[in-house]
């Protein structure tokens, strides 16, 4: 008889090199059991699952969100950011928001050959695409599995335009595709800058790339001529909001052409995983950080109404959003993310996979 397995709540001790300081139970299972696979010390051990993927273009309808079809190569980042708000989604594989997020992770391994079959279909239309629109197209797996070096290869073969959201220095690997890319008005890469401050970088994004080492892919993107936006998120009230400024210059001297920011978002178990974060590394300016927060949201954790969830609303939420006007224009930046990818270039792809086979015989 099979030993009976072990219930937890949460693990309560905070892991160096992770961002979450639990592993509550996904939201859609009432019991979880704790991992038994022997590990030991103080960081776990990343696992990473293949899956088939049976579709991998997904389409956006947000007022708010300035793209229409996106795809995401991994679900889980092992980047561990505290504040992810993409960590609710790891609940729709039975695993935690927490640990769960940062250390197992799945990876669409057909990726590439699912998206040339949907490029391929009649009824495609061109619109541009966006990668890391949820979790982080560089994180570190991607330099082992280049999943997402295999999806800009389709891309660039069709002449499809795209966009890359990452804080991943990884993404001058693929400067081979992206410049030659960009040059013809068909991709573009945002980079994720939240704080300079290295010590806060180590708990609040922990396995991410540094501050300065995105200063410098950012510059070394601009160089190789692909337009690059800053993303100044998420900001913190009360915790990295005092670097905006300087953020903002120094990513418009490293390069960047355009900038953009969000306020943080705390939604579903975003927010707890968040809190507790927050009273484990600043005790003492946990209440007024959480204070602030709410006052952007009317008193609320979280307000997830378009148009509001991204910049909040009250005075402290309209001062950030005048400093950071105000900041751009000094450093010479537009002031939001404006990139759009040409579309007349695009020559769908030929269909593969097993299906096709007696297809190619008779071309």
């Amino acid at each position: 008889m099979s030993p009976k397995p072990r219930i937890i709540a949460s693990q309560k001790s905070v892991l160096s090199g992770r961002g979450a300081a639990s592993n509550h139970p996904p939201r859609f299972q009432r019991l979880t059991t704790l991992w038994e696979d022997g590990i030991e010390g103080p960081s776990p051990v990343t696992e990473c699952r293949a899956v088939q993927a049976s579709s991998i273009i997904s389409r956006n309808t947000s007022p708010d969100i300035p793209f229409e079809q996106s795809i995401n190569p991994y679900q889980g980042c092992e980047h561990g950011c505290t504040y992810c708000y993409a960590r609710p989604t790891h609940a729709y594989h039975d695993l935690s928001p927490g640990l769960d997020f940062e250390t197992r992770l799945i990876y669409k391994q057909n990726a590439a050959e699912v998206l040339n079959n949907e490029l391929a279909k009649p009824g495609y239309h061109c619109r541009g695409i966006t990668l890391g629109a949820n979790t982080d197209p560089y994180q570190p797996v991607e330099k082992q599995l280049s999943i997402t070096r295999d999806i800009l290869q389709v891309l660039w073969e069709t002449s499809h335009p795209v966009s890359i959201i990452t804080k991943g220095a990884l993404v001058t690997r693929d400067i081979d595709i992206l410049a030659p890319m960009a040059a013809e008005g068909l991709a573009s890469v945002a980079v994720s800058i939240t704080t300079l401050d290295d010590d806060l970088k180590r708990t609040l994004e922990p396995r991410a790339a540094s501050g300065h080492a995105r200063l410098r892919t950012i510059a070394s993107l601009s160089e190789a001529g692909i337009p690059v936006t800053l993303l100044a998120s998420p900001m913190i009230p009360g915790l990295n909001d005092a670097e905006m400024e300087r953020i903002v210059a120094a990513s418009a001297e490293a390069g960047a052409s355009s900038a953009a920011y969000m306020l943080l978002r705390l939604p579903l178990e975003v927010r707890d995983l968040f809190y507790e974060w927050l009273h484990e590394h600043y005790p003492l300016k946990a209440a007024r950080i959480i204070s602030l927060l709410r006052q952007c949201r009317s008193g609320k954790d979280y307000d997830s109404r378009f148009g509001h969830r991204m910049r909040g609303q009250g005075t402290y939420a309209d001062l950030l959003s005048q400093r950071f006007r105000i900041a751009c224009k000094k450093a010479g930046l537009r002031d939001g993310e404006r990139y759009r990818g040409r579309t007349d270039l695009f020559t769908p792809p030929q269909k593969k996979g097993r299906n096709c086979a007696q297809i190619d015989m008779f071309s």
